[in-house]
């Protein structure tokens, strides 16, 4: 690995002549401009104003622009005589517990070798000293032009460094956080730890970039003169109306990408918090004497209306039998008064 910058560590009397270098690196493919209707490259020539030319990257130089419009130039000998003890040192000024430091103040990486033999034992001492207090220490160094603040720490056998923002440099959170009122409940909780344990944890070192990796498919299609991939369809997902439901769906999906069958969904039983007193379980008891009552409103209504029915039958079988007996009793005078009715006409036949 190359350094990037030669100097110091100082911490009281202390100092360890050290090299800084990238301690991370990008893999993102990177594309060139080009014609559209021929392929030719774009290229940005730089120019000299003053003598209307084309100038190479030996002759450019840095500038300060003053108010008036005037450049004064800055070489980089001026730079390396800047009249500040952090030009060339990163300067230790504290010792703090690591979770002092916010992530959100974490900029760039950097390892520091020790810069030759003479720093081995200096480094050494350093590298035990955080690693046997658990701290962090907070340093000011200049690098590309500006004073910064950086972080060191223990990663391995190596001192890395982060570079970090200004505090006033990280902005406040406002505006960002929901402007209403939201009440979460302890199922949905329950139902949220749940799905963080079943997801669990992971060794980063197994995730990688896909991106990239199909990026690489499609540039690969494209040299050989082939189509590229199609583009998978994504998961359809409805619209989110039951969150209870989503979590559940979730803790289940979870489950079954971990290859989780039956046999642990015992195990993974979500536990219930007790049910608190509050006043929602009023209306809840409330509904089950209504249920209640209403059963029995509706059982005996069903009783009597069947009771009812029973009479009402017993009735109509009751008038059927006297409706019968009438029309047998009618009948029979009938076939009498027909008889004495057919008697004549036979005599005179």
């Amino acid at each position: 690995m190359r350094s990037i910058w030669n100097g110091a560590i100082s911490f009281g009397l202390v100092s360890i002549p050290i090299k800084l270098v990238n301690a991370t690196e990008s893999h993102s493919i990177s594309f060139r401009q080009i014609h559209t209707e021929d392929g030719g490259r774009i290229r940005y020539r730089k120019f000299c104003e003053a003598e209307d030319k084309e100038v190479s990257g030996a002759e450019i130089g840095k500038g300060y622009e003053d108010a008036d419009g005037s450049i004064i130039p800055i070489t980089d000998e001026d730079l390396a005589h800047l009249p500040l003890p952090t030009a060339r040192t990163i300067e230790i000024v504290a010792f703090v517990p690591a979770d002092r430091i916010d992530p959100l103040q974490m900029d760039a990486a950097y390892y520091l070798a020790a810069g030759g033999a003479a720093a081995a034992k200096p480094y050494t001492l350093l590298r035990e000293a955080l690693k046997r207090s658990n701290k962090v220490a907070i340093a000011k160094f200049a690098l590309r032009g500006k004073e910064r603040l950086g972080m060191l720490r223990v990663v391995g056998e190596a001192i890395a460094m982060h570079g970090l923002l200004w505090p006033d440099e990280v902005r406040a959170p406002e505006g960002v956080a929901p402007d209403t009122d939201v009440t979460v409940n302890d199922k949905e909780l329950d139902l949220a730890d749940a799905l963080m344990d079943t997801l669990g944890e992971i060794d980063l070192t197994e995730l990688h970039d896909e991106y990239r990796e199909a990026l690489e498919e499609v540039v690969a299609a494209k040299a050989a003169g082939e189509a590229p991939p199609e583009t998978p369809e994504p998961a359809k997902g409805g619209k989110v109306l039951d969150l209870m439901a989503a979590l559940e769906n979730s803790v289940k999906a979870a489950r079954e990408s971990r290859g989780e069958g039956a046999e642990h969904k015992a195990e993974a039983e979500v536990t219930r918090l007790p049910a608190r007193k509050t006043s929602r379980s009023t209306p809840k008891q409330t509904d089950a004497k209504k249920s209640t009552s209403t059963a029995k409103k509706t059982a005996a209504k069903k009783t009597t209306t069947s009771a009812r029915k029973s009479t009402s039958k017993s009735t109509q079988g009751s008038k059927k039998t006297a409706s019968a007996t009438k029309k047998t009793s009618t009948s029979g005078t009938a076939k009498k008064t027909t008889t004495k009715k057919t008697t004549p006409r036979k005599r005179s036949a």
